[in-house]
């Protein structure tokens, strides 16, 4: 990999040595800041993981949401929206209670919209070829500027959650259970081509390399990684996983990995490690 490029498939990868806040204050830095991306007076919609109650890495740590919101109204943003839906048997608002983010979002002072508890609406996905439509949630179906903040581990069924992964938890629960019926893995990259994150912030710092998304063996890489191209941070995270011993259905190059390989065949982001440009504190 080249070590300079495009910012479009620039991926910061950070060792956190101190706080995980100067830990993602320092990959934005490598990316130009993150006034490259929130602009004063922007209104910025977080997309974190709160498929469950379980603590980190199964959902969003709320220190690395408080760091990444704190981060976001220092470039001038007027106002943050946190945005998501759990698991379709659980209530999102009693899942974010639990897990902090309902108090990171008080100290930040973010609008905090719970899917289940608007209108889900139908729409198509352009470049979906095995799923072409789904029931989005309100809140998701228009925004303004969008930061994704997912959190790494492997998963039973989707060999891992990254950036893609993390769109199936803002469509409606019928359309979830579809998705897991047959090519589960081509359908999380046919539905994240229906958005357009402005950034993408990945805490890496602790892991799941076995078993996901709820639990799982535990490993603490330490990294934060940041980039645009959601493909390209996939990768990445990807190949962090695969450095540990582990059995996680990950032992096959990145690029054929089928969320990978078809979101390259849909033409979702980068496509070969030519397209991707490290940089490291």
């Amino acid at each position: 990999m080249t070590e300079s490029g495009n910012l479009e498939t620039q991926v910061a990868k950070v060792r956190v040595e101190h706080s995980v806040k100067d830990g993602v204050n320092t990959a934005l830095n490598l990316l130009g800041g993150v006034d490259r991306f929130v602009q004063s007076g922007d209104v910025v919609t977080i997309k974190p993981n709160l498929n469950t109650a379980d603590p980190y890495p199964a959902s969003s740590d709320p220190k690395f949401i408080h760091a990444l919101g704190e981060a976001i109204l220092d470039a001038g943003a007027s106002k943050i929206k946190i945005v998501e839906s759990s698991m379709f048997r659980l209530k999102t608002r009693e899942v974010a209670h639990e897990t902090g983010l309902l108090e990171v979002a008080e100290k930040i002072g973010a609008e905090v919209s719970f899917l289940e508890e608007a209108q889900w609406i139908k729409q198509n996905l352009p470049k979906g070829t095995h799923m072409k439509s789904a029931h989005v949630g309100e809140a998701m179906t228009s925004y303004e500027k969008l930061v994704v903040a997912p959190c790494l581990k492997t998963h039973r069924f989707a060999r891992f959650t990254g950036t893609m992964k993390l769109f199936v938890g803002v469509i409606k629960g019928s359309d979830r259970l579809k998705m897991h019926s047959r090519k589960l893995e081509e359908k999380i990259a046919d539905l994240a081509s229906y958005f357009q994150p402005d950034l993408v912030v990945m805490d890496a710092r602790k892991v799941f390399v076995t078993g996901g998304p709820a639990s799982g063996r535990i490993e603490s890489p330490g990294y934060i990684l940041a980039g645009t191209d959601m493909v390209a941070v996939d990768v990445e995270g990807v190949r962090i996983l695969q450095s540990y011993d582990a059995e996680n259905r990950l032992n096959m190059p990145v690029w054929d990995i089928p969320q990978i390989r078809h979101a390259v065949k849909i033409g979702l982001g980068a496509s070969s490690d030519a397209d991707i440009s490290l940089i490291h504190n």
